[in-house]
């Protein structure tokens, strides 16, 4: 049997989750088999198209079996996935709402479906969270990915829909990575009103944004101030093992959502998919859990960890 070849395309490569859906993919490829090619987008949907179309409209001779593609930005490239099952190319979205698949299944032969993490679930827990540390209530300074994207959306809801009506959330616009945390925190900081705030928790929808937020509070020149922000609980997800989960174990983070890498699912699926000519569920949702579990959190927990951890240089 013919040698299966995938491309896998990612958003950037300064993204830990991302490196992670990497070297999911890497590992997935040789337990099953199959040469995989990995492209970044660096986080440019028009990039992304183009890697993609170029590929699609290549030689045929050199077309790939599939492409498993995490969309860069707002849209999951309908455009690229018709010309990508027309030309017999299997298509799969990571992490992404994308309505155009029921269409491309019932008009291609080839398969076409979503692998993603349940990010309302991954909301749910963090509202989840924030009642278990504030059980009195507070308020939660929560940064958001990029607002076109509906994996922050959907996280969005999830939390609102668990967290306790006494918990107030004060929301900042970031776009998954810690410098944009970082950027969005410092600019918040300068704002008369900040220092008047009262939060009782910093919480962001991945882990790098928690740790972009934490060095953003730990620029602030006021020492009294500083090492007030630097006390509260932060909180992340995605939970990649070095980084999310070991901020968790060494202090750095109280807690974190861990969402498993998709790439190595979507892999398995669309290999199956292929070798006995059948089209998989549309879309395969996978559980994410808390880290601690959310029964072992407490407002003494976060204070202790709280005022111990400190930010690597």
């Amino acid at each position: 049997m013919k040698k299966l070849n995938f491309v896998v395309s990612l958003i950037t490569n300064d993204n830990d989750f991302q490196m992670e859906q990497a070297i999911a993919a890497e590992e997935a490829a040789r337990r099953l088999g199959v040469n995989i090619q990995i492209l970044y987008a660096e986080g440019d949907t028009i990039l992304q198209s183009q890697q993609l179309l170029h590929i699609i409209q290549s030689h045929s001779d050199s077309h790939p079996d599939g492409i498993i593609m995490e969309p860069a930005g707002g849209t999951a490239l309908p455009q690229v996935a018709r010309a990508a099952v027309s030309s017999g190319i299997a298509w799969v979205v990571i992490n992404r709402e994308a309505d155009y698949l029921s269409g491309l299944r019932k008009q291609y032969r080839v398969p076409a479906f979503a692998v993603s993490s349940d990010h309302e679930e991954i909301g749910r827990i963090q509202g989840r969270q924030f009642g278990a540390l504030l059980p009195s209530g507070g308020t939660v300074l929560y940064i958001q990915g990029a607002t076109e994207s509906s994996a922050a959306k959907q996280r969005t809801a999830g939390m609102y829909e668990t967290k306790p009506a006494n918990v107030e959330v004060k929301i900042l616009r970031g776009s998954w990575t810690e410098a944009s945390a970082h950027k969005a925190v410092s600019s918040w900081l300068r704002l008369s009103t900040s220092y008047q705030s009262h939060m009782n928790v910093i919480a962001a929808q991945n882990d790098a944004m928690a740790v972009g937020a934490k060095k953003a509070f730990q620029e602030v020149l006021d020492n009294a101030a500083r090492e007030r922000w630097l006390s509260l609980p932060f909180m992340g997800c995605d939970g990649v093992p070095k980084t999310g989960q070991a901020w968790v174990r060494t202090g750095l983070l109280t807690a974190t959502v861990i969402a498993p890498p998709l790439t190595g699912t979507a892999m398995e699926i669309l290999v199956k998919a292929i070798q006995t000519g059948t089209m998989p569920p549309e879309r395969t949702l996978i559980p994410p859990r808390s880290l601690p579990p959310v029964e072992n959190l407490s407002p003494r927990h976060t204070e202790k960890a709280g005022a111990s951890f400190s930010l690597r240089t």
